[in-house]
């Protein structure tokens, strides 16, 4: 696997904006490696976590969520975003982790307020389609962590793929956290528009001949997350300059809605 450092220069020298990371992602080394190269790049957003420890812990308490955002902070020189790292970890009472969720965005809101941070926000793997929460209800709790609408709730990140099509499918009809979010002026990322890699190899040549004749899995896939209605920010990793810039291409001649229903009509049925 591509060092962390190595692929965000990757993405930052081919006109990349945001680098996604986490105090766990590469056996808790990726922040201090990726330190260097955002120092070389003033103009690079980055979005880091928060909940999860690189001992394999997950925690939403207020000390641990002020600890860890200090630390991070601290090696790697700024924050533009920090995401709420998988709440839905946190409990399986919902109120519970509604109360959690809160606790968390209470300390997030002073280091937004104090100009440490550019905002924060949620990402979840499926914390949406289990119905944890709602977009509304995060932007109730940001209010009441303000005191007042003027919250700094800026970001919703969620796995939107042709393997988790749900976001996809709800925003083509209108509805959804993705529209949600758009309406309630909260900027979107979609993660793991690959499936971590394995949604090229699961493509059938008939699947990917329906979105796009003569493209290759990896350019297909793409150019279905182009085609999402109220996605503003995609991530991928990436260990070639050569991929990096075939997504990108990918994901600028999106498919017709359409088609695009088609296809989500077709994987339904299958």
């Amino acid at each position: 696997m591509r060092a962390a450092d190595d692929a965000a220069r990757i993405i930052l020298t081919a006109g990349g904006r945001w680098i996604d990371t986490a105090p766990n992602y590469a056996h808790g080394r990726a922040h201090r490696d990726l330190a260097p190269v955002l120092a070389q790049h003033p103009e690079a957003k980055v979005a880091t976590k928060t909940g999860f420890h690189p001992d394999g812990r997950h925690s939403l308490a207020p000390l641990d969520v002020r600890a860890q955002t200090e630390e991070s902070l601290a090696v790697l020189g700024r924050a533009d975003l920090v995401f709420v790292h998988n709440p839905e970890r946190s409990s399986r009472d919902r109120q519970e982790l509604h109360r959690d969720l809160g606790a968390a965005f209470a300390v997030l809101e002073e280091f937004a307020e104090a100009g440490r941070i550019g905002g924060y926000g949620v990402a979840t793997w499926s914390g949406f389609t289990e119905q944890t929460f709602t977009v509304a209800e995060l932007a109730g709790l940001a209010r009441d962590a303000a005191g007042s609408g003027d919250h700094h709730l800026v970001g919703v990140q969620m796995p939107v793929s042709l393997v988790m099509a749900e976001p996809l499918t709800l925003a083509l009809d209108g509805d959804g956290p993705l529209i949600h979010a758009r309406d309630a002026g909260i900027t979107t990322f979609a993660s793991a528009p690959l499936h971590g890699g394995e949604l090229p190899r699961l493509m059938t040549p008939e699947l990917v001949n329906l979105i796009a004749p003569g493209a290759t899995p990896h350019a297909a896939a793409f150019q279905v997350i182009g085609a999402c209605p109220a996605l503003d920010v995609v991530l991928t990793s990436t260990s070639m300059r050569r991929h990096w810039d075939d997504a990108r291409a990918a994901l600028a001649e999106p498919i017709p809605d359409e088609r695009l229903r088609k296809v989500l009509d077709v994987l339904s049925v299958g």
